[in-house]
């Protein structure tokens, strides 16, 4: 079972063997009766199955917002493909053989099963089957406890005073953590957290390390193989040093959207402030201090950072929104505006990450960096947007458009990249 949950569905053979299928399936489909008559009516077929695939997913993105803005451009292509599949394969359902009908019968789900497969490599967000419904098979992970001792944050940056011994591991460890983040405040539905353990962390006697939140998209899961896999490379070229990345739930339910508030739909906000936070600084080897703590997120996460980022200064001395949501709900305002504020436009500007870093401006020594895919239309006015916040409130702002991104896999692991080019400095991590 593990083996099926772990197949790669981005660019192995799983996926050309899924191809290859679809396509034999549809030329059986279409090469079923003689002469030009045949011809015409596939044609006629294909061409109307195209349309009503365009149609239908028109509809979804532009009528009703069910994707949250605009989709990767595959979509554009697998939809109206699958549909076009799928009404030849009704066609054969009359006056055909009864094989010819099975096939026609299996061929409906095995297209529209092709086309999820083929957007989903598109996004490159959901590597494996089993993220693909929401389930992981990463092994738990028991981080070790720090030495109390060693709870005061260093006088040096760790560049500077860190060797590395000869043991040092080739790479981190991502796992999900023993136990859980418990939500003994907040009381939230969570799920298990999961957490990047960098080279450093895994010798004896390690160094107490930077601690980045993250929170990851939505619909998304606490997967913490992407910055770790980010991390990795970091630590590689910085003698195993990286900051250690507990990734957590935000939404409690793949298809829910908390908004990272504390409101009828979760205290979420609780749970990051109150319950994640104060078990990370105790229970993780990491320095305490705010300069070397970051709120991060992806996408519906990155709202959340640059929420929790504006209003917690105190806390998270840097921000790192990839591709981040403009503000909690900016999908659907009108729906949050009623449904959670009761229609108070007031309350709900109030906790617009801009609105916030205005009324506490100016920031004194707090660091932010935004990223976006340079071609993701529907983010990248409201990553602009923020970083001007950000910048007008007095924090150390950069700004980056991603090249060749969209809002997928290559504007994650690139903004993530520079975020952390950007922050090594001020984690102590390298150089100015």
């Amino acid at each position: 079972m593990r083996f099926v949950l772990e197949l790669d569905v981005i660019d192995g053979p799983f996926l050309i063997a899924m191809y290859a299928l679809a396509a034999i399936v549809l030329l059986y489909l279409l090469f079923r009766g003689p002469g030009w008559a045949w011809v015409l009516t596939v044609i006629m077929l294909l061409i109307l199955g195209s349309l009503i695939g365009i149609a239908v997913l028109w509809i979804g993105v532009n009528v009703l917002d069910s994707f949250g803005g605009p989709v990767d451009d595959s979509a554009w292509f697998w939809v109206p493909a699958a549909f076009a599949g799928i009404t030849v394969a009704i066609w054969n359902l009359w006056h055909s053989r009864w094989w010819r009908k099975l096939i026609a019968v299996l061929a409906i789900p095995l297209f529209a099963a092709t086309a999820a497969l083929g957007v989903n490599a598109a996004y490159g967000l959901s590597p494996t089957l089993g993220s693909m419904f929401h389930i992981s098979t990463a092994d738990t992970i028991d981080p070790p406890m720090p030495d109390p001792a060693t709870i005061v944050d260093p006088a040096e940056p760790l560049y500077a005073t860190w060797i590395p011994p000869a043991d040092l591991p080739a790479t981190g460890e991502i796992g999900i953590v023993q136990g859980g983040v418990p939500s003994t405040v907040s009381g939230f539905a969570a799920r298990p957290a999961q957490i990047y353990l960098p080279p450093a962390a895994l010798v004896a006697d390690a160094p107490r390390l930077p601690l980045v939140i993250m929170m990851m998209g939505q619909p998304g899961d606490p997967d913490a193989s992407f910055i770790g896999d980010v991390l990795d490379e970091f630590a590689a070229e910085h003698d195993g040093l990286a900051p250690i990345a507990l990734v957590v739930d935000q939404l409690g339910d793949p298809s829910d959207d908390p908004l990272c508030l504390d409101s009828s739909l979760g205290k979420v906000e609780s749970y990051v402030m109150l319950d994640v936070v104060p078990w990370a600084k105790q229970r993780l080897g990491v320095l305490q201090g705010r300069q070397y703590t970051t709120v991060a997120g992806y996408s519906n996460g990155g709202g959340c950072a640059a929420y929790f980022g504006a209003k917690y200064p105190d806390v998270f001395g840097n921000l790192l929104a990839v591709s981040p949501v403009e503000y909690a709900g900016a999908e659907h305002p009108d729906d949050v505006l009623a449904e959670i504020f009761d229609g108070n436009q007031v309350a709900y500007d109030m906790v617009k990450p801009a609105n916030i870093m205005a009324a506490k401006a100016p920031y004194p020594d707090s660091v932010a960096v935004f990223t976006v895919g340079e071609g993701d239309s529907a983010f990248v006015g409201g990553t602009e947007r923020l970083a001007d916040a950000a910048t007008a409130a007095a924090m150390q702002t950069t700004l980056f458009l991603v090249p060749g991104a969209d809002h997928d896999v290559v504007a994650l692991a690139g903004g993530l990249e520079k975020g952390f080019d950007v922050l090594a400095p001020r984690l102590g991590l390298a150089a100015p």
